[in-house]
């Protein structure tokens, strides 16, 4: 089992050692993860990942191994999945059956009325259309269905109409080291060129080299001159998680020819809306948070700004402050995008979801009306719009 597990980060790139493995075999043996899944990932990752940078790559690979086991037992019997049992408290509904399901009609009323489920609710429940618990069509709890709700002890995203959600979620990094599936994204993100020589004089400039030794009659004199490079300055605002898990592979295109194409490139992350703060590393969202308003200051208005996302979320994350999925927002979203927006002039925003969707959106057709329709599809020819719009 383990060797297999180390072939398969072999396979995916992973620099592993065979010295490594031995090392993480010796842990086993001595029983260092305890037989918790857990600690056998922290234990093998410890032994097997020398670079932060391949944690994303370890993480894929574990998952797709492991996917549904919950224990390393010590005679690595198979076991039921947990997912499987907690899956039976799933509720099916036919799509006539979701249309009868009514929403509480907005959220002061949802926020008002969980409030009070929570102060009259006294244990747990299953089933069932008021009380928080699962499988049933409440307003609050998980693996049921209502059209607008606070998701509440659900490992994941199924129906995508949770207005909030009570977990702590974890998102991965993207990959700015995937090998592109097409070179056209490099191609139409080369239209947001503007060429200048900066920095020390490092490459050979052979025309001049050749005028001044002609003018010293043929005494080799060299001269040389900064590197030339593109020096548009971009701000790349990156929506992940949630409905954002489908549309990763094309993101980290994106991601990874911006990482090449532009020398003078700043990133960060957001779920859904952008508020106050933002984030560089998934891993770390919750402790090493960016305020928005210094980077405000921080970065002059001639950078140029991107925002990716799909912008399918409830309207009130938008709109209401504390109408975020995962925290309590003091200022609604609409005000902190129009904040980025007074201060950048230049700024699109890219919806990997096809363009004839958007209309089915309210959340969509807001945020676009907040760019000033500045959204373009994240397609070759939505980019080349996009990078045409940045400079104008």
């Amino acid at each position: 089992m383990l060797t297999e597990f180390f072939l398969r980060l072999k396979e995916s790139g992973l620099p592993v050692s065979i010295k490594e493995y031995l090392t993480l075999v010796e842990g086993v043996k001595a029983n260092l993860p305890e037989y918790s899944l857990d600690g056998f990932y922290y234990l093998s990752r410890a032994c097997l990942v020398k670079d932060e940078s391949n944690y994303d790559k370890f993480d894929r690979v574990f998952g797709a191994y492991f996917k549904g086991v919950t224990a390393i037992p010590d005679t690595l019997i198979a076991q039921i999945p947990e997912e499987w049992l907690r899956k039976q408290a799933e509720l099916l509904l036919s799509e006539e059956d979701k249309r009868l399901v009514e929403s509480l009609g907005g959220w002061e009323k949802l926020m008002e009325t969980l409030r009070k489920r929570l102060e009259e609710q006294q244990g747990r429940h299953e089933g069932g259309s008021k009380w928080i618990g699962t499988g049933g069509t409440s307003p609050f709890g998980a693996y049921g269905f209502n059209p607008e709700g606070v998701r509440i002890g659900q490992s994941g995203s199924r129906n995508r109409r949770a207005v909030k959600v009570w977990d702590e979620r974890q998102y991965r990094n993207l990959d700015d080291t995937v090998e592109l599936g097409t070179r056209n994204i490099k191609v139409a993100l080369k239209r947001l060129r503007k060429f200048a020589r900066e920095g020390a004089a490092d490459e050979l400039d052979l025309d001049d080299t050749i005028r001044s030794t002609a003018r010293n009659a043929g005494w080799l004199d060299i001269k040389m001159v900064p590197e030339r490079h593109n020096a548009v300055k971009v701000l790349l605002f990156l929506d992940v998680g949630g409905s954002m898990d489908d549309h990763v592979k094309v993101c980290e295109e994106l991601f990874s020819a911006a990482r090449s194409e532009f020398k003078h490139l700043e990133y960060f992350y957001f779920h859904n809306f952008i508020y106050e703060s933002v984030w560089k590393d998934n891993r770390r969202r919750n402790s090493e948070r960016h305020p928005v308003l210094p980077l405000l200051h921080k970065y002059p208005a001639d950078y140029k700004v991107v925002f990716v996302g799909d912008a399918t979320m409830s309207p009130y994350e938008i709109a209401y402050p504390g109408g975020s999925i995962e925290h309590h927002n003091e200022e609604a979203g609409a005000v902190w995008l129009q904040r980025v927006l007074d201060v950048y002039s230049k700024a699109v925003w890219l919806n990997p979801q096809p363009e004839d969707r958007w209309e089915y959106f309210d959340s969509v057709r807001m945020t676009r009306q907040l760019m000033g329709e500045r959204m373009f599809p994240l397609t070759l020819d939505g980019l080349d719009r996009a990078m045409k719009e940045l400079g104008r």
